[in-house]
């Protein structure tokens, strides 16, 4: 039995001879020709698969918005569109009863101008309604915004603040609260603007004309522009994603197949939608995508207004961009879970739309692209050097990914030289957006987390302000600082990757023969940043 156990165990392992190293290096060469060559193998051709998806997806988006830019009709042309006029003898009978709705949850920085920028929109008083949907826990904030909606109403203003007992169903459960209220069941249509948000005064006379003469058309949705998109170059980053999004997905979407998926705020609804959609639901953290694929089911159709722009705000802060994220990740895996059955059996629509929705706007843009840039670009590659008998073809590891990175910079050309740093960032966000999607799908534990998203309005621009006026005789621009404790910025799971990646990098730099250890310094650099919380670097408005 002796010369047996001698004879199938290795020669370290008996009696405890040799080095702890040696072992775990023996332990290595036993395991991985049959075991992690070939699953690393199916991995890379899982993640060229999934690239190549990703690929055509933008290669498609890229080609249908150049065609809608040089061929298709405006939404004005392509719709009965005509603009609503004042009539002195008519008065103001002319224009339909229009609802507007703010939602606000501890908005201390920014309630002021969401119900200024309401309250100033050009519409006819009394055919405007505007609700203030206040879920705030803070007894002081909710006396600020009642004061403030009670110095509007002495104005003449049709203004209303609202509150509910429990915030049951987040956002989603104020704006159905507020839909029932009596004095609003007159109005025809709603327009919804979260607290940060500043609609331009002619937004109703722009798109509510779409709403009127178009009866088959649920909603007119509006495009965000960016207050604070020079403040940091998080911000700049996030506009750059968020422009793309704008600029190509909901065109593409709007021009093609009359659905996109609402955005949750800048937009008018048709209230007649909503309720035969079923009205607003909180099953996933996004509701205003749930309520527009159930809308688009039945026959609806979206109107995406490029031309028509609302001023927002960007997350400031790496903790809050990270919860933003999260939700946006989370919510429409989720929903693709809950709702991919309904709309294969749905007798609606026809068959290639139903391609469409489930295919490119949730399988591959809100699952798929998460997560081949995590997986492959930050997992597979990075392990493929520690097994160099699984090859990654040279059109899948730089090819591919630098023509999906040149098509989604078209959409911000003016920072098209921060290119560079926005491949690098979104790879360290697909990380959270792989984790948050991967939990939408099996619904784990955090799947319903809601975390309103901080906004500072002009908190930054007064600080600024009042530090300049105290170094009147300093030449320099004053630094805008987020204080926090240091360990409220530890991220270990961005730590640990970059100890990883630094690893990699380390070893291709020693054994390996395709330099990707000038990827994997650069990408290990980034991930080491975001770590320690350092990602909000004020940079040039340029």
């Amino acid at each position: 039995m002796a010369e047996a156990s001698q004879v199938l165990l290795p020669e370290s392992f008996q009696g405890g001879r040799g080095d702890f190293t040696d072992q775990i290096w023996l332990i290595w060469d036993l395991i991985k020709a049959p075991l992690i060559v070939p699953v690393l193998r199916l991995m890379v051709y899982i993640s060229l698969a999934m690239s190549l998806m990703l690929f055509f997806e933008r290669l498609y988006m890229g080609i249908v918005i150049i065609l809608v830019k040089l061929f298709w009709k405006k939404p004005e042309k392509r719709y009965n569109y005509e603009p609503i006029q004042d009539d002195l003898e008519l008065g103001s009978s002319n224009f339909p009863h229009v609802l507007i709705q703010i939602p606000m949850f501890n908005e201390r920085e920014v309630y002021k101008i969401s119900i200024g920028a309401a309250c100033g929109l050009s519409w006819p008083a009394d055919r405007l309604v505007i609700q203030v949907l206040d879920d705030s826990t803070d007894p002081v904030i909710k006396q600020m915004v009642e004061q403030e909606c009670l110095r509007w109403a002495s104005k003449g203003i049709n203004i209303t603040y609202q509150i509910r007992e429990t915030r049951g169903g987040y956002k989603a459960g104020a704006l159905k609260e507020g839909l029932k209220r009596r004095y609003v069941s007159h109005c025809e249509y709603v327009a919804i603007f979260d607290a940060d948000f500043r609609p331009e005064p002619d937004y109703l006379r722009r798109a509510i004309p779409f709403l009127v003469h178009n009866p088959d058309i649920a909603l007119v949705q509006a495009r965000w522009r960016f207050v604070n998109a020079n403040e940091c170059l998080l911000t700049r980053m996030q506009e750059m994603s968020l422009d793309y999004h704008f600029t190509v997905e909901q065109e593409v979407g709007s021009a093609t197949h009359a659905f996109f998926g609402f955005n949750g705020t800048a937009g008018v609804w048709r209230i007649a939608a909503i309720n035969e959609a079923g009205g607003w639901k909180d099953r996933t953290t996004v509701e205003d995508m749930d309520l527009a694929v159930r809308a688009s089911l039945r026959g609806w159709k979206f109107v995406y207004l490029g031309d028509l722009q609302v001023k927002s705000e960007l997350p400031s802060t790496f903790k809050a961009f990270r919860f933003q994220q999260h939700r946006w990740s989370c919510g429409p895996a989720n929903l693709f879970r809950k709702m991919v059955m309904e709309i294969v059996r749905n007798k609606k629509v026809k068959f290639w739309k139903k391609v469409y929705v489930i295919y490119s706007f949730f399988f591959v843009r809100k699952i798929i692209a998460h997560m081949v840039t995590f997986f492959f670009y930050c997992v597979v590659l990075p392990l493929t050097i520690l097994v160099p008998e699984v090859y990654v073809p040279i059109w899948g590891a730089v090819y591919i990914p630098s023509v999906i990175t040149i098509l989604n910079s078209v959409g911000t050309p003016r920072s098209i030289h921060l290119l560079f740093y926005w491949i690098l960032f979104e790879n360290v966000m697909s990380l959270h957006r792989t984790k948050a999607a991967l939990i939408g799908l099996f619904e784990a534990g955090r799947v319903n987390e809601w975390v309103v998203t901080e906004k500072l309005g002009d908190a930054l621009k007064n600080k600024a302000a009042a530090d300049a006026a105290k170094n009147k005789a300093n030449a320099k621009v004053p630094k805008i600082r987020l204080r926090c404790k240091f360990g409220d910025r530890i991220n270990t799971l961005e730590l640990g990757f970059a100890a990883f990646l630094f690893f990699c990098g380390c070893y291709d730099f020693v054994h390996g023969k395709n330099n990707y250890f000038v990827y994997l310094f650069l990408q290990t650099f980034s991930f080491l940043i975001t770590g320690v919380g350092y990602v909000g670097t004020i940079i040039p408005s340029s």
